[in-house]
């Protein structure tokens, strides 16, 4: 009698389904074998460090053996020693002679090939030293900070130019304080373009803060005779009846407690009356 062949279509349904979940489980051992290889972000090239504060000595020797470095992967601190000889500056991973060299800054400046891949880890990475006696040039960042300030520049020499003259008076008054008062305003506009350009930074937070020309209106309203500040600069009053308006909060200054009181319901009565005194 002849054997039946076996065929997929006979096979027992138990039996398929015994084979793929065999499949699963060798394809999960697998791959739970595969360990990623570990990316090496540090980039192969040659590096120049300066030291801070514009210092260009014939020769400056900065530590290069007695430093520790807390190791937030282990735990624990782990003393560093740069050795030519070796592959690593940490001394609990050297083996054999311990040769120390030195690290020395010429002219300010200390140039490190690509080669030296350990001195520069070294440096860039581990010495306690850097950006506080000295620092990595990065050209990249240096212009990518250029280019933010060049932006924030522009942006503000571009708001200068269409400003308010009231507020400009009051960003300026800032900067030079009651001598904007005698200024023409060509000068007012010259000056508060300057100021743009020479602090962009402190420009755009002046525009940008509501007590700034609050505090102008008080200034100009004080110049005016319409309100009166006491000898001791503590208390604000009318200048027509010497009626008290408010009294500064110690250790305050007068007109930024000014600017502060006219967003009282008070306050808004008060500075709504100056402004139309100032405006006549």
């Amino acid at each position: 009698m002849a054997k039946k062949q076996t065929t997929k279509a006979n096979v027992a349904p138990e039996m398929k389904a015994t084979n793929e979940m065999q499949q699963v489980i060798i394809e999960t051992a697998v791959a739970e074998k595969k360990v990623e290889t570990p990316k090496n972000d540090w980039e192969i090239k040659d590096r120049l460090y300066y030291l801070k504060g514009n210092k260009k000595p014939l020769s400056r020797m900065i530590r290069s053996a007695n430093i520790f470095f807390f190791d937030e992967s282990k735990g624990f601190e782990r003393e560093l020693k740069y050795c030519e000889n070796q592959r690593t500056v940490f001394v609990d991973e050297m083996k054999g002679d311990q040769r120390l060299s030195h690290i020395i800054f010429r002219n300010g400046a200390l140039f490190v090939p690509k080669e030296k891949t350990v001195l520069q880890k070294f440096l860039s990475l581990h010495h306690p030293d850097r950006d506080v006696m000295y620092f990595e040039n990065k050209p990249a960042e240096v212009a990518a900070d250029q280019l933010d300030y060049i932006e924030m520049e522009i942006e503000a020499l571009m708001i200068a130019r269409d400003l308010d003259i009231d507020l400009a008076e009051a960003v300026m008054r800032v900067e030079i304080g009651s001598r904007v008062s005698e200024m023409s305003s060509k000068e007012l506009k010259r000056d508060l373009l300057l100021y743009a350009k020479r602090n962009p930074g402190l420009f755009l937070e002046l525009v940008n803060d509501e007590n700034v020309s609050l505090r102008n209106t008080g200034i100009k309203a004080t110049e005016m005779g319409i309100l009166k500040l006491s000898s001791d600069q503590r208390t604000f009053t009318w200048g027509s009846n010497d009626r008290k308006l408010m009294n500064v909060p110690f250790d305050e200054h007068p007109y930024s407690a000014l600017a502060s009181w006219f967003k009282t319901d008070e306050g808004m009565e008060v500075f709504s009356s100056i402004e139309k005194r100032l405006n006549a």
